[in-house]
């Protein structure tokens, strides 16, 4: 249910803006992003784990927020995010 090492730093590597760069908008969002799908997986199987339902709600928000902060400072940016991580809207 979490993210390995090796696959964290693969997602960091291909989304960073530069050489080091771990706490960029476009790092943080395709984290969360890989976490959502992993918890959304788990609650296919367990649907009545609220405790989880509860953290994936956060997920999504925080991710929300960021791409809206994302697409007030650049909106190429968030162009390039979303069509990368094929996010909707």
């Amino acid at each position: 249910m979490t993210l390995t090492a090796t696959a964290k730093k693969k997602i960091i590597t291909k989304h960073a803006t530069q050489k080091g760069d771990t706490g960029s908008p476009e790092v943080q969002i395709a984290l969360l992003s890989e976490r959502i799908k992993l918890l959304t997986s788990h609650l296919k199987g367990n649907a009545k784990d609220n405790h989880s339902r509860r953290g994936l709600l956060a997920m999504v928000s925080k991710r929300r927020r960021l791409l809206n902060y994302l697409k007030s400072k650049s909106k190429t940016r968030h162009q390039q995010i979303t069509k990368a991580l094929s996010l909707n809207k």
